[in-house]
């Protein structure tokens, strides 16, 4: 199976997020007769395959030459349509005992969004931040974008704290295009200022969704013995006892997630949690599920 290939601790041995790009969609578009909702573009709508007597004008070679599978295009027509990741690369964002860092998956989610706009011929850009903005690659659809993105993301360190408000209020001062805006990040703050933060950009027309990512050892932490937690951002300590993280960590951790999934909601943004572990293109499929229930 396909599938197996794409869990994260696989892909991190791939030579470049290029390639790690290419094999999470080209498994992603294997799967297309199942759910044909590409599901970035506002311009794409799907693929099918070949058929005796379909214009081989449609076909897209560059599928084929990866898969040897003959597809088809359709598009709804011309829509302009933008795609903006905005990437935390704070400090906690390092986290990753359980083989791959945050950091990372984050790479690689983000690297196969914009690959799919790439194929899609959108317009698509990112903007790493912490507690400033690291950098910033304005969309387009030029050549050599995806090599310029894919070079920031190669570049992304986790390292200070984090601040929501810098990047939001710069995307909200450049960004006058609507489009679909991906906010990739561990969430660690009050869901109240996340959301608040984010929600005006859903005020503008954009499409916005929050990929919550977490390790499985933050999710549900498995001590033996009694450990003394450094926090990545503040260096403050906290001794933590296995009975604390059973019994009464999984519960706050758990009403965390149930409040800012609830207050995303409420504000108009779709919000996907998904742990550090899961392949890529199952973390893909599940963010279209949710575009297509709300759609």
């Amino acid at each position: 199976m396909l599938e197996r290939f794409l869990i994260p601790s696989v892909l991190s041995g791939l030579s470049s997020l290029e390639l790690v790009a290419r094999t999470v969609v080209d498994g992603f578009v294997s799967g297309l007769h199942r759910s044909p909702d590409f599901g970035f573009s506002q311009e794409f709508a799907e693929y099918r395959a070949y058929t005796e007597g379909d214009d081989l004008r449609h076909v897209d070679w560059n599928v084929y030459a990866r898969t040897e599978k003959i597809v088809l295009k359709r598009f709804r027509g011309e829509t302009n349509s933008q795609v903006t990741v905005i990437l935390d690369a704070s400090a906690s964002m390092g986290f990753g005992p359980s083989g791959v860092t945050k950091m990372d998956y984050a790479r690689y989610l983000t690297a196969s969004i914009v690959y799919m706009a790439n194929l899609q011929r959108d317009a698509y850009g990112v903007i790493v931040f912490d507690d400033d903005i690291r950098t910033y690659v304005q969309p387009s659809s030029r050549q050599g974008q995806l090599y310029r993105v894919l070079h920031a993301l190669d570049q992304a360190e986790p390292k200070a704290r984090t601040d929501y408000a810098k990047p939001f209020f710069h995307y909200q001062q450049f960004h006058r295009k609507r489009g679909i805006t991906a906010v990739i990040s561990d969430f660690w703050e009050s869901p109240k200022t996340i959301v608040d933060t984010i929600a005006p950009l859903r005020f503008r027309g954009n499409d916005v969704v929050m990929f919550h990512l977490l390790d499985p050892q933050e999710y549900r932490p498995d001590f033996r013995d009694s450990v003394l937690l450094v926090d990545s951002e503040t260096n403050r300590t906290v001794e933590v006892t296995p009975d604390y993280a059973k019994h009464e960590y999984g519960p706050k951790i758990d009403a965390h997630i149930a409040a800012l999934r609830s207050a995303a909601q409420a504000n108009g943004l779709d919000y996907c949690q998904i742990m550090t572990d899961k392949p890529l293109d199952a973390a893909l499929r599940e963010y279209l599920t949710v575009r297509k229930g709300r759609n």
